[in-house]
């Protein structure tokens, strides 16, 4: 039903955001890839899957065509919604999910939440033969930065800031040369000078 929507960035919550077109406010739940990227005030593009529930309708939407593509693919798993395509997203970078798949590398798949040795062989199997390994880009070895930073939110939360105040910080900061320690650190005094 929809391709995409361009709005202004008017909320920014801890699993999606508010996109205003028009007058008119979309809830649209993402992923921590896309969030961390975003800004409050800016115009963006959000590619939507849509979805429609017996509870209701909801949006799902990336900035990325690349995550929209990888999070339809994911839902082609049987037992896979999009709340768990959204963890595996959050998580994982499409290009690590199609090297894990690749490589049948189940480990890295558990990594997300909601996702078990079960699920990440049925992934692994159910999507294989649709992963083109040509198009596997160069963010592979940052699965270790991203538990990193999945390490730090988790610590920051448990101080009591919530993920989106975490995100909206962390959005700024180059976390490619730091450890969990540092990214705590480093958050720590921008998230006190708010």
């Amino acid at each position: 039903m929809y391709e995409y929507i361009i709005g202004k960035v008017v909320g920014i919550k801890e699993d999606y955001i508010v996109l205003d077109n028009n007058g008119i406010g979309y809830k649209i739940f993402t992923s921590r890839n896309s969030l961390v990227s975003l800004e409050i005030g800016e115009t963006v593009t959000m590619y939507i899957y849509f979805n429609l529930r017996e509870d209701g309708v909801y949006l799902y939407g990336f900035i990325t065509e690349e995550e929209l593509d990888m999070f339809n693919l994911l839902l082609l798993v049987s037992k896979i919604g999009p709340k768990v395509g959204l963890g595996i997203l959050s998580t994982l970078t499409p290009n690590q999910i199609k090297f894990a798949i690749l490589n049948n590398d189940s480990n890295a798949l558990c990594n997300a939440p909601g996702v078990g040795k079960k699920t990440a062989s049925r992934i692994i199997l159910e999507l294989k033969d649709r992963i083109d390994d040509n198009c596997i880009g160069e963010d592979i070895d940052t699965i270790k930065d991203v538990d990193m930073v999945e390490n730090a939110i988790n610590g920051l939360m448990s101080l009591g800031y919530t993920r989106g105040e975490i995100l909206r910080v962390l959005n700024k900061i180059d976390t490619s040369n730091m450890d969990t320690e540092d990214i705590i650190r480093e958050t720590l005094k921008r998230l006190s000078k708010q």
